[in-house]
């Protein structure tokens, strides 16, 4: 692999004027020289592609159009993207500096792993800067996938080659298909990883599967059906487990303090 080789980002996005500019300047103010940075939008109809449209040509690419839904765009920006490393970033999810990206990819770059992983902050829906809760991904490990744990999918990033090995993320699942896209990645094939012990990407409060409770029990059921399906037994019971190490990231003063 050569010292820069060409990373694709991808960013999904659906109606999200209020959070697509953020987003947008988080990647173009990064200090990786070699980026393809692709928006695939799933027809929004408020101000999003006019926003979008006011950096013209510094996005590689925009595609706007009807789909089945977040993974089915993520899966048209997985075989558009011709960068050797791919990362996903959500339309309201950010990078925390300029050189988040130069960080998550150094280690594939140098060839010690296929993929890596950060963790992340949940901050305030309407202030980037107010921390809600610190997502430690240096809790997961393979072998916990039947418990719940997965690392923080908006800081992976991995080989495109990968991707074709293992397939299209799953359009069966409404919330966990990146959940059960990892379990195949990192457990069914065992692709090699590093995890970077430091927060790279702020999130914000209210995504997918943290917007309600009945977003995380349907979460939750399709975990139970994610690990099923790939071979792993686990059931709703055990994955309650993890609810104390996740209500430990509301008071994790220590790791805050790294920001």
């Amino acid at each position: 692999m050569s010292t820069h080789p060409k990373i694709s980002i991808i960013t999904v996005c659906f109606n999200s004027e209020a959070t697509i500019r953020d987003t947008i300047e988080s990647v173009l103010s990064q200090s990786y020289p070699n980026i393809e940075y692709l928006i695939i939008d799933g027809g929004s109809t408020d101000a999003t592609c006019n926003i979008i449209a006011e950096y013209g040509d510094r996005i590689s690419r925009v595609v706007s159009g009807r789909d089945r839904g977040i993974y089915d765009a993520m899966n048209r920006g997985i075989r558009l993207a011709s960068g050797e490393i791919i990362g996903i970033l959500n339309s309201d999810d950010v990078y925390m500096d300029a050189d988040s990206v130069k960080v998550l990819v150094s280690p594939i770059i140098q060839g010690s792993s296929d993929a890596s992983f950060a963790d992340l902050v949940v901050v305030s829906s309407d202030d980037l800067n107010e921390v809600v809760r610190y997502y430690d991904s240096s809790y997961f490990s393979p072998k916990k996938f039947r418990f719940g744990w997965m690392p923080a999918h908006p800081t992976f990033f991995i080989k495109k080659s990968c991707y074709e090995a293992v397939g299209d993320y799953s359009l069966n699942y409404k919330i966990a298909a990146d959940y059960e896209m990892l379990i195949r990645l990192l457990l069914i094939y065992g692709f090699t990883y590093t995890y970077i012990p430091k927060p790279l990407i702020k999130m914000r409060l209210g995504g997918a599967s943290s917007a309600s409770l009945a977003r995380n029990w349907i979460l939750n059921c399709e975990i139970v059906k994610a690990c099923k399906e790939n071979g792993i037994w686990t059931c709703l019971p055990l994955l309650l487990l993890k609810i104390p190490q996740k209500l430990a990231g509301r008071i994790l003063k220590r790791k805050l303090q790294q920001i």
